[in-house]
This record gives C-alpha cells, structure tokens and sequence, in this order.
C-alpha cells in the first residue's frame, strides 16, 4: 500500500476526529511545554543570594553558575534531531518535560553545590531538547500556520519567563520564606505539561503533514553546514541571546547605578520582558507573511541601537523609553524561531536547522555577560559595556537579513552554495 502523501483525500469521519482531537492537544502540549522552557532559570535569578548562602555557594562559582543554561543548550540541543528520528519528537518532548520537572524537584534538597548543578544540569537538558524541537512539532503539525503557532509559543515563552521572575519571590514569601520550596514549587508546573504529551507518544505519525519515518529518511545527506543561511542564522540567534542574556543580567544594575531605585530598577527590567508576550505573538504572524524577514531584523535592530544610545547619554531621565526599546529588541528571539520554520522545506531540515542554530548560537553567546562584567569592573563604568552592546547589534542587523532571505537550506546544501 502507497503512503500517504499530501494529496491524499480527506480522510472518512471515524479516522478525522482523533486528528483533530490529536491537534488540540498538540496545541495544548505546545503552549504548556512553552511555559516550561524558562522558569528553571529566571525562578533561580530571583532566589540566587538565597540559594548561595543556603549552600554556601562562592560568588565566583554562582556567576559560573549563571553561565551554565546557554552551555547546556549548546551541548545537549545537538542531541535533539538524533533522539527525534529514534523516538520521535513527541516522546522527547515529553522525556524533555519529564526531566525538567525532576531536575527542579530534586535540585533544591541535594544538599551541596555539586548536586544542585547536577540537578539544574537535567532540567536544562530537558529544556534544551525541547528548545529545539519546538519549531519541528510546529512544522510537522500545523505547516501552513507557522508563523501562528510560533508566536503562540514564543508568547507563552515570554509569559513563563516573566512568570517566574516576578512571582518566585512572592510566592517564596508565601511558603514561609523557604528557598527550596519556592524553587521547587515550579515543577508543579513541568509535571503538568507531562500530561498531554503522553497520548502524542503513541501516535505514529510525526504530524498530519509528515509522517515520522519519512522525516527521518529525509534527513539522509543534509549537510547543513554548507547553507549559507544556516551559518547566517545560527550567528543571528547567538547575537540575539547575547543581547537577551545582557539584558536579563546586567540591565537592572545599569540603572541603579544611574541613579534609579532598586525597586523601579526591577520594574523597568519586568517591563523589558513583558514586551516580549504580546510582541512575540505579532512578529511571527507577521514575519511568515513576508518573502523576506529582512526588514524586520532592521527595526528591531534599530530600536536595540536607540535604546543603547539610550541608556549611553541619559540612562535615568528616559529610563522607560530605553526599558520599552530594548524590549522590543529583544524580540528577535521569536523572529529567529519563525525563520527557521520558513528557512527548510521538510521537518527533518527543520530539525537540522534548529538543532546547528540554537547550539552554534548558545555556544556564541556564552562570553557575551562575562565580558560586560569585566569590561565593567575594569573600565570603573557603564560606557565601555554599552558601546560594545551596541556595536554587537550591528553585526546582528547584517547576519539576519541575510538569514531572512527567501530561500531553503536543502537547495543550499544540496549545491553546496545559495543562488547570489
């Protein structure tokens, strides 16, 4: 009997309603899996003073420590696309989930420093997996929605990252001020995204667009590392998470030592990242409408370089404007997600393509907030650090409009150069 293939007739009635059951769910695993992707980090930056006292943690290892999610995402992201074609990318989404919320329930209570970073270890790997395989599951699933559904998920990113930076605290509080309680009270939230992944594991097919084992024989012979495009978009996406790790680490001081309270320092921060949950669903609608992602990379790297400019020349009097800028900018992320749902024809390049740029651009990105607090404490200011964030944004205008470009990695491959 001949496959399926996508000119295959509407399938009868008894066989459609556990498709459209099987999507629904799948749109429930995408968005609760999404949540999942940042609480292990930012619930830990909420708490690190506590956490560090409560194990008696050396400053110099806790900044290793901050330094650790984008190594493990490099690392273990190259080991998605694999694990996929093996299990399929629903049975490591939900192993991915399953680790998360097992790394965060165990890490608090292991009573010492090696086991806490052993513990963040398998929760980052959990996260980074899924990280990858989030646009392949977009792709497979819903094709002619990607943009959508990439902004769906980007915008419940944006929302647990947000979530867990501003309510870890309270919620600490709340618990009797027990940091280990408040950081594990997030696994609730990982066991939960488990749940609708479980029935995907036993559906055979990849998605209603792309069965499983196909996917895995079109993967056969892609070398993704002669597309141009690739390359573009893997240093587009360590660009980008540079900015977005300065930003997350870094910002909040720049304003207090302007001269702005601690308290509104930490507001103008969780304004910063709330941009991100609207945004981050309006810019894949809109980049997927587009031939070109170009023009997109330009504005967003044009607010990245005003509110630089910013927060150089009057980081106090226009603190909110600056704030809402680089808010905007920091959207590239979700930008960078849609395209590489567009730069590849099949899931199984999508899988490549997501699994090179994620991990080729953590690994870019890991030297970025080390080398702002050096240049910071050596310089005895904020000019130096500033000036070097802003001349990054340069080179990532450059790299995305040429990873925005209308064209797919398995032609650049298969020629071994793209079309000029």
């Amino acid at each position: 009997m001949a496959p399926p293939t996508a000119r295959t007739p509407i399938p009868d009635e008894k066989s459609a309603a556990p498709r459209a059951w099987a999507v629904r769910l799948v749109t429930v695993g995408i968005v609760l899996a999404a949540l999942n992707l940042r609480p292990a980090i930012t619930s830990l930056g909420a708490l690190l003073e506590e956490v560090r006292d409560g194990l008696g943690m050396s400053g110099s290892l806790a900044g290793l420590l901050t330094s650790v999610p984008p190594l493990c995402f490099a690392v273990f992201g190259v080991m998605a696309p694999r694990l996929a074609r093996r299990f399929g990318a629903s049975a490591v989404v939900c192993a991915g989930m399953a680790a998360i919320a097992a790394g965060l329930i165990i890490r608090p209570y292991t009573g010492g420093t090696v086991g806490f970073l052993a513990a963040s270890a398998l929760a980052l790997m959990g996260i980074a997996v899924s990280n990858v395989l989030m646009p392949v599951i977009v792709k497979r699933w819903f094709p002619d929605r990607v943009g959508s559904m990439t902004g769906l998920y980007s915008m419940a990113l944006a929302l647990g990252t947000s979530l867990a930076a501003a309510a870890t605290v309270p919620m600490t509080d709340a618990l009797g001020g027990d940091w280990q309680s408040g950081l594990a009270v997030w696994a609730a939230l990982a066991v939960a995204a488990v749940l609708p992944w479980i029935p995907l594991v036993r559906v055979k097919g990849a998605g209603p667009a792309e069965p499983a084992r196909s996917a895995a024989g079109a993967d056969d012979g892609l070398r993704i590392t002669r597309s141009r495009t690739a390359w573009a978009l893997a240093v587009f996406f360590g660009l980008q998470a540079t900015a977005a790790y300065i930003t997350m680490g870094w910002m909040a001081q720049i304003f207090r030592d302007a001269g702005v309270s601690a308290s509104t320092a930490g507001v103008l921060l969780a304004v910063t990242m709330a941009m991100g949950v609207p945004l981050a669903f309006v810019i894949p609608r809109v980049a997927a409408r587009l031939p070109s992602q170009g023009p997109i990379v330009v504005v967003l790297g044009a607010c990245g370089l005003a509110g630089y400019a910013g927060l150089y020349f009057a980081p106090s009097s226009g603190a909110w404007a600056w704030a809402i800028l680089l808010g905007i900018s920091n959207c590239a992320f979700p930008l960078a997600l849609t395209m590489v749902g567009m730069r590849a024809r099949t899931g199984a390049g999508v899988a490549k393509l997501s699994a090179f740029a994620q991990s080729t651009g953590y690994l870019i990105s890991i030297p970025g907030p080390l080398l702002v607090g050096v240049l910071y404490q050596h310089s005895g200011g904020w000019g130096v650090p500033i000036a070097l964030m802003a001349a990054l944004m340069v080179p990532q205008i450059v790299v995305g409009v040429l990873a925005g470009r209308n064209r797919t990695v398995e032609d650049e491959a298969a020629t071994g150069a793209p079309a000029s």
